[in-house]
C-alpha cells in the first residue's frame, strides 16, 4: 500500500504534490498527548516544527479515498534534470472535510457525500472515476442553490490575522525559542543584565515583525477588496435578469456586462457581443485589449477552436479576467453582451495572483543551507564543551550548577543574533535599489541575483524600441513583387487592396478620443493617414445588428467626385459617394498562430472581405501558391538580415453566402485559408542606445546573454549582431527541426545563418565553443524538447537565439538553462513575458522605473555585495561564536566572563561591527569573476574559518599559561584592580553563581585578547573588492572599529601598562596583536594553497558539458548533416548524424 496508493496532485503543473492519506489513530494520540506532558510540551514543539512527524506519530496510514488526514509534500522536478533525480520540501498536513450536497425543497434530490480539503485557498475535491484529489469538479447540471454548496463564496478573502495569532506564529520560531531557553537559563544563572538586553532586542524584533506583516496583510486586504463586491445582472430561466451580489456568482452563470463598464468580479467567456478590456492589472500594460465571443459555428462549420473543450490559455481572447476593467462593450439591440461564468474566488486570474503572494514559492538558496549546517556542526562543538564541563565540574561544583553553566556553553555556542546580522546586508542592499529605481518585494530574493550568471532578454520593448518606425512597404501585384516605396500615403493606392488591410487590420479603439491600441497596430494605421470612426452607443442601440468601426481615407486623397448635372436623375445624387469599409468581424492577434485577421465591407457592396496580417511564412503558407512570389523567401531574409521586422498581408473575397450574422459565429479557420498574398511591410525596430554599452558589461563579467524573442529568426540574429550579443566573427548555426512524417523520424537539419549550406569550404571553420551559436524558431524547439531531449542540453549551452517562442515555450527555455545548473534571470518589457517570471525564482520579485536593460548590471552588482555580505557577516558570526567558546571554556575552572563583559562584547563591539561592516556598497563595475556561490563555497569558507580559529586558540591559550605562570602575589598586589573605578565593571564582579568575584588576571587577560580578535577578525573578514567597496569607503564601520580599538586600548595601555607597577610584565599589548593579522593572512594563504593544489573540477553541469563537447570532433553539427531521432530506450533518446550527398 506504501506504493500504490501514493497520490500526486497537479501533475506536471508547478503545484505538484505528493499526497498520502491518513486516518487518526487513538492510542496513538494517547501517547503522543502523555509524551507533551511528560516533557513539559517540548514535544508538542517539535511535533509543530515537524508535520510529518506529527501524523505518523498520530495516524496510521489508510487510502486517500478513506483519509482522514492527508500529508501533501511538495515535488520540485525538472524533466531536464539527471534521471530520477528528486527534492521534497517541508510537508504539509491538511483535513479531511465531508460535505453532504442535498436540496432541501426536494426530498427525492439525494446526492452523495463530497470529500474534500482546501490547501493554499485551493479546494481539493475527491474524484470517484480518477481515485484522487482534483482541483475543479464539472457540476454545471445542478440547480446554482446546488453549485454554490459547492463551489462556495465567490470572494478572495485575504484575512488580516489578529495580532495575537501572528505573536504566537511569531514566537513558535526555533529562534525565538532558543532565544527563551537562554533567557530562563541566565536568570536562572543571575546573569540579568544580558538576559534583559536580550529581551529587549527579542521584543523590539517581534514587535517590528508583528508591524510589517500586520501591515502586509492589511494593504493586501484593502487592495484585494476593492471593487471586490459589485452588484451583478445573471440571466435565469426564461431570460429573467434577476441582480445579485458577486459574491453569489458560481461556475455557469450567465451574466451580463454592463454598457457603460465594470470591475470583473469574476473569470468568465464571452458568449455574445464585443469587450474592449484594459488589462494592467494582469500584464503591467494599460493597452486596451479586444474581447470577443466564443465562437458558436454551425453544426457543418464546426473548426479546431469550436470543437475543442473551453481552455482558459488558448481561448483568453474571449475570457475576461476577475480584476480587469472593461471599458467598452458592443452588442445587438436586444441581445445584451453576456458571458458565462467559469472561474470564482481563488480560481480566477486575480485569485492566483493573490495566491502567489500569500503564498510565495520557497527559496532554496545555498548560503543558508551552508549556515544551517554550520549551526549544526556548532551544536556539535558545544556538545564537546557541555561533555568537558560536566566532567571537569563533577567533584567541584554542586549538581545544579553544572547543569546551568553546561547548558550556558550551548547558548554561546549558538549565536542568537546570528538572523539579524544575516539580513542586515539585504535590508541595505534593498535601500540602495531602491535608490536607483528598482523595487523589490521579496528582499531574499537579492542575494538570489548575485548568483546569475546567464540573463535572457526578450527583444521588442527591451533590447529595441517599443515603438516601430514604418521604413516602407513593398506590394505584390500577379505574383510578383513591385519596388519597394517609402510609404502607403499616395492618391495611386487609396483605393487597393494592400492599403485596405493596412486600414482594417487591426485592433484599435477610441477611448476619450484618443486612438489607443497596440502600437505596430497604430504605427501601420497612422501610415495610411486614414480615419478611424466608432458608433456610439446611443448609435448601436437603434440598429438590429451590431454597428461596425468604420475607416475611410481622407478626402484629399481621394479623386474629386463626378458633378451632376440638374437633368440627371435626383436618385443619382443619394447614392453613395464616400469610400468607406466597415470592420464586421475581428479574430484578435494570436501569439500561437502568429496572426490576425478581420472580417470587413465596403460600403455599398454584398460582400465582404477578409484581411490578414502576421508573421510572413505563416501568411505566404495560408495564401494560394500562385500569388506568391517566387523569390518570397530571398526578399523577406534580405530585410529580416539587416534587423527589420517583416510584416505580411493578404485578402481574400468571401463568398456571399456569408451574411453578417453567419460571419459573427463563423470559424477563424474557415476564414484563413485561399487568401491572395498582397505584399510586406517593412518595420524598423530602432536599439535602445544602452543596450550594447550593458551587454558589453555583461559579457565582460562572463554572464552569458541570451534572446528569447516572438520575431523573425533573422531579423533576431540581425538585432542580436548589432547589439553585440554574437560577436561579428562568430558563426551562428540555425537548427531546423521537423517532426516525424510519412513514417520518418524526426530529424534536424543544420546550416548557417550568413553562408548557404552547400558552401563547403567553411564545414570546419568553428573550432572552439566561442566561435558559433545556436539559433531556432520556437516550432524547432518544440520538436527538440520532444525527440531530443538529450541533444537540447547541448544546443542551449551555445543558443543565444531563440526566435517565435510562445510564452510556454520561453518556460520550457528557462526550465532547460536550469537543468544544466545555470542560474538565469528574465529580463522582459512585462506583457509577453509574465508567464515566464512565473517560472524565475530571481529577477520576477524586481521591477525597475528605468525604461532599458541598464537596470540588469545594477541588479546583479548589489545581489553580488549583497551575497558576499552576508558571506563575511556569517563568517564573522561564526568566528565570533567559537572565540567567545575558547574564553569561556578556558576560564571555566576559574573566574567566567561577567555580565558587563559579554554585554560589552556582545552589544558594543559585535552588533556595532555587524551593522556597519554591511554598509559597504556594490563595487561599481561588474568583474569577470563570480562570487562564491556553488558546492565549492564551504571550501572557500574552511581554509580563513579554520586558520582563525587555530591562531585565536593558540594566542588565547598562550596568555592563559602565561599569565598562570606569573607570581600570584605579584599579579594580586597590582593596584590598578583595587582601585581603578574604570576597569572595575569588567574585573571586579560578580560570577554568575552567585560566588564572589575577585580581581582575577586569567579573566582580564582573556577578555582583552578577545576582544581584540573580534575586532580583527572583522577586518580580515570585511572584503571589499572586487564585489563591494573598499571597506576604508565605509566611514561607519571605520569609526566604529577606530573608536573600539581607541577604546581598548586606552584601558590596555594606560591602566595596564602606563599606571602600573614597571617591574610587572603582564598584559596583552597592541604589538602581539598586530603580528596576529600577518600570521593570520599567512596561514590563510599556506592553507588555502593547500587545499588549492588539487586540479579545480568543474561543479555545473553546464562546464562538464562544455569540456566533453570541446573534445568532440563531431561538435557542433557541420551544415551539410542531418541529425535523425532513433527509437527511444527507457533512459533517454539516442540520434545519429548523417551525412547529406
Amino acid at each position: 500500500m506504501e506504493k500504490e496508493d501514493h497520490k500526486i496532485l497537479n501533475k506536471g503543473e508547478e503545484e505538484e504534490m505528493e499526497l498520502l492519506g491518513y486516518r487518526l489513530c487513538r492510542w496513538r494520540l494517547a501517547l503522543v498527548g502523555l509524551g507533551v506532558v511528560c516533557t513539559g510540551g517540548f514535544l508538542l514543539l517539535l511535533l509543530y516544527w515537524m508535520p510529518e512527524w506529527c501524523v505518523k506519530s498520530t495516524c496510521t496510514r489508510t487510502t486517500a479515498r478513506d483519509a482522514e488526514v492527508v500529508l501533501m509534500r511538495s515535488t520540485v522536478r525538472s524533466k531536464y534534470r539527471r534521471l530520477f533525480e528528486q527534492h521534497f520540501s517541508k510537508s504539509v498536513i491538511c483535513h479531511i472535510h465531508v460535505k453532504l450536497l442535498c436540496l432541501l425543497s426536494l426530498s427525492f434530490y439525494c446526492f452523495p457525500q463530497i470529500r474534500y480539503f482546501t490547501f493554499h485557498s485551493t479546494k481539493y475535491y475527491w474524484n470517484d472515476e480518477m481515485q484522487n484529489f482534483e482541483k475543479v469538479w464539472i457540476v454545471t447540471v445542478f440547480s446554482p442553490l446546488i453549485r454554490r454548496l459547492f463551489f462556495g463564496v465567490n470572494e478572495i478573502a485575504v484575512k488580516v490575522p489578529s495580532v495575537f495569532k501572528l505573536l504566537i506564529k511569531e514566537v513558535l520560531n526555533p529562534f525565538y525559542i532558543f532565544q527563551l531557553f537562554s533567557v530562563i537559563l541566565w536568570s536562572a544563572d543571575e546573569y540579568y543584565y544580558y538576559a534583559v538586553a536580550i529581551v529587549f532586542m527579542s521584543v523590539i524584533s517581534i514587535a517590528t515583525s508583528l508591524y510589517t506583516i500586520k501591515k502586509q496583510y492589511v494593504m493586501l486586504h484593502d487592495m484585494v477588496a476593492a471593487h471586490s463586491i459589485v452588484r451583478v445582472s445573471v440571466c435565469r430561466a426564461n431570460n429573467d435578469i434577476e441582480e445579485v451580489l458577486s459574491t453569489d456568482l458560481v461556475p455557469g452563470d450567465l451574466i451580463v456586462i454592463p454598457s457603460n463598464g465594470t470591475i470583473m468580479p469574476c473569470d468568465a467567456v464571452l458568449v455574445s457581443g464585443t469587450c474592449i478590456v484594459n488589462e494592467s492589472m494582469l500584464t503591467g500594460e494599460s493597452v486596451p485589449v479586444t474581447k470577443t465571443n466564443l465562437p458558436n459555428p454551425g453544426p457543418g462549420e464546426r473548426g479546431d477552436e469550436a470543437s475543442g473543450a473551453y481552455n482558459t490559455e488558448e481561448h483568453k481572447r474571449h475570457t475576461l479576467f476577475c480584476g480587469t476593467n472593461v471599458i467598452q462593450t458592443r452588442f445587438y439591440t436586444g441581445e445584451l453582451v453576456k458571458a458565462v461564468v467559469v472561474r470564482t474566488g481563488f480560481s480566477t486570474a486575480k485569485g492566483q495572483l493573490v495566491r502567489s503572494i500569500l503564498y510565495p514559492k520557497p527559496t532554496d538558496f545555498k548560503l543558508y543551507r551552508d549556515a544551517y549546517l554550520f549551526l549544526l556542526c556548532l551544536v556539535a562543538v558545544a556538545g564537546i564543551g557541555f561533555v568537558y564541563s560536566i566532567i571537569l565540574s563533577a567533584r567541584q561544583i554542586s549538581c545544579e550548577t553544572i547543569i546551568i553553566e553546561s547548558l550556558d556553553i550551548i547558548t554561546i555556542t549558538v549565536p542568537p543574533a546570528l538572523p539579524a546580522a544575516m539580513t542586515a546586508g539585504i535590508v541595505y542592499a534593498q535601500r540602495r535599489l531602491k535608490n536607483i529605481g528598482i523595487f523589490c518585494i521579496s528582499p531574499q530574493r537579492i542575494n538570489i541575483c548575485g548568483q546569475i550568471n546567464l540573463v535572457c532578454f526578450d527583444k521588442t520593448g527591451t533590447l529595441t524600441e517599443d515603438g516601430l518606425d514604418l521604413w516602407g512597404i513593398q506590394r505584390v501585384e500577379n505574383g510578383s513583387f513591385h519596388l519597394s516605396e517609402e510609404n502607403a500615403y499616395k492618391e495611386n493606392l487609396v483605393k487597393t487592396q494592400f492599403v485596405a488591410c493596412m486600414a482594417t487590420c487591426h485592433s484599435l479603439t477610441k477611448i476619450e478620443g484618443q486612438l489607443s491600441g497596440d502600437p505596430l497596430d497604430l504605427k501601420m494605421f497612422e501610415a495610411t493617414g486614414w480615419i478611424l470612426e466608432e458608433a456610439t452607443e446611443e448609435e448601436t442601440s437603434l440598429h438590429n445588428r451590431i454597428m461596425p468601426t468604420v475607416v475611410r481615407p481622407p478626402k484629399q486623397l481621394l479623386p474629386p467626385e463626378p458633378t451632376v448635372s440638374p437633368e440627371q436623375d435626383m436618385e443619382l445624387c443619394e447614392l453613395p459617394s464616400v469610400y468607406e469599409i466597415g470592420i464586421v468581424r475581428q479574430f484578435p492577434f494570436s501569439s500561437a498562430l502568429q496572426r490576425m485577421s478581420v472580417v470587413s465591407r465596403l460600403l455599398g457592396e454584398k460582400r465582404m472581405d477578409a484581411y490578414m496580417k502576421g508573421a510572413p511564412e505563416v501568411v505566404a503558407s495560408l495564401c494560394k501558391k500562385v500569388t506568391v512570389p517566387e523569390n518570397f523567401a530571398e526578399i523577406l531574409e534580405s530585410y529580416t538580415k539587416q534587423g527589420f521586422r517583416v510584416i505580411a498581408l493578404a485578402h481574400r473575397r468571401l463568398e456571399s453566402k456569408l451574411t453578417w450574422h453567419k460571419v459573427q459565429n463563423v470559424n477563424r479557420d474557415h476564414i484563413e485559408t485561399n487568401m491572395e498574398f498582397l505584399g510586406l511591410i517593412i518595420m524598423q525596430n530602432k536599439l535602445k542606445p544602452e543596450t550594447p554599452s550593458v551587454l558589453q558589461d555583461l559579457h565582460r563579467a562572463n554572464i552569458r546573454t541570451v534572446m528569447v524573442t516572438g520575431d523573425n529568426m533573422l531579423t533576431a540574429i540581425s538585432v542580436a549582431r548589432d547589439c553585440g550579443m554574437i560577436p561579428p566573427h562568430d558563426t551562428v548555426i540555425i537548427a531546423d527541426a521537423l517532426p516525424p512524417h510519412d513514417g520518418h523520424a524526426a530529424k534536424i537539419t543544420w546550416r548557417y545563418a550568413d553562408k548557404p549550406s552547400n558552401d563547403v569550404c567553411h564545414i570546419d571553420e568553428p573550432k572552439t565553443q566561442e566561435l558559433y551559436h545556436f539559433a531556432m524558431n520556437g516550432k524547432s524547439f518544440a520538436v527538440i524538447t520532444e525527440h531530443f531531449p538529450d541533444m537540447l542540453q547541448k544546443l542551449v549551452l551555445h543558443g543565444t537565439v531563440f526566435a517565435r517562442m510562445a510564452p510556454d515555450q520561453k518556460t520550457q527555455l528557462i526550465e532547460a538553462l536550469q537543468g544544466v545548473d545555470y542560474f538565469v534571470g528574465m529580463c522582459g518589457d512585462g506583457a509577453n513575458d509574465c508567464g515566464v517570471f512565473g517560472s524565475l525564482c530571481c529577477l520576477s520579485p524586481f521591477t525597475s522605473r528605468t525604461p532599458n536593460i541598464s537596470c540588469v548590471p545594477s541588479l546583479i552588482r548589489e545581489g553580488r555585495a549583497a551575497l558576499i555580505t552576508s558571506f563575511c557577516v556569517f563568517k564573522f558570526m561564526a568566528l565570533y561564536s567559537i572565540i567567545q567558546y575558547i574564553s569561556v571554556t578556558l576560564l571555566y575552572l576559574g573566574i567566567n566572563l561577567g555580565d558587563f563583559q559579554f554585554l560589552f562584547i556582545d552589544i558594543a563591539i559585535i552588533l556595532l561591527i555587524v551593522f556597519t561592516m554591511s554598509l559597504n556598497p556594490a563595487w561599481k563595475e561588474l568583474v569577470s569573476r563570480p562570487p562564491p556561490i556553488r558546492s565549492d563555497l564551504r571550501a572557500s569558507a574552511i581554509p580563513p574559518v579554520l586558520t582563525q580559529i587555530l591562531i585565536c586558540l593558540g594566542f588565547q591559550v598562550l596568555t592563559f599559561l602565561w599569565v598562570q605562570q606569573q607570581p600570584s602575589g605579584e599579579l594580586c598586589l597590582h593596584p590598578v584592580f583595587a582601585t581603578s573605578h574604570h576597569t572595575l565593571m569588567y574585573l571586579k564582579t560578580t560570577h554568575r553563581s552567585g560566588r564572589p568575584q575577585h580581581p582575577n588576571f586569567e579573566n582580564t587577560s582573556l577578555f582583552y585578547v578577545s576582544s581584540f580578535q573580534y575586532l580583527i577578525v572583522a577586518i580580515v573578514f570585511s572584503k571589499g573588492k572586487p564585489f563591494r567597496q573598499p571597506s576604508y569607503k565605509n566611514w561607519p564601520f571605520v569609526v566604529c572599529t577606530v573608536g573600539l580599538y581607541t577604546f581598548i586600548l586606552d584601558i590596555v595601555l594606560w591602566k595596564l601598562v602606563f599606571s602600573r607597577d614597571k617591574q610587572g610584565n603582564f598584559g596583552v599589548t597592541p604589538a602581539a596583536q598586530t603580528q596576529q593579522v600577518g600570521i593570520d593572512l599567512s596561514a590563510f594563504k599556506c592553507l588555502s594553497g593547500l587545499c588549492g593544489q588539487r586540479k579545480m573540477v568543474p561543479k555545473a553541469r553546464y562546464m562538464h558539458l562544455a569540456q566533453e563537447l570541446s573534445v568532440d570532433p563531431d561538435w557542433p553539427p557541420k551544415p551539410t548533416t542531418t541529425t535523425e531521432a532513433k527509437p527511444r530506450p527507457e533512459n533517454g533518446s539516442t540520434y545519429q548524424m548523417i551525412m547529406n550527398s
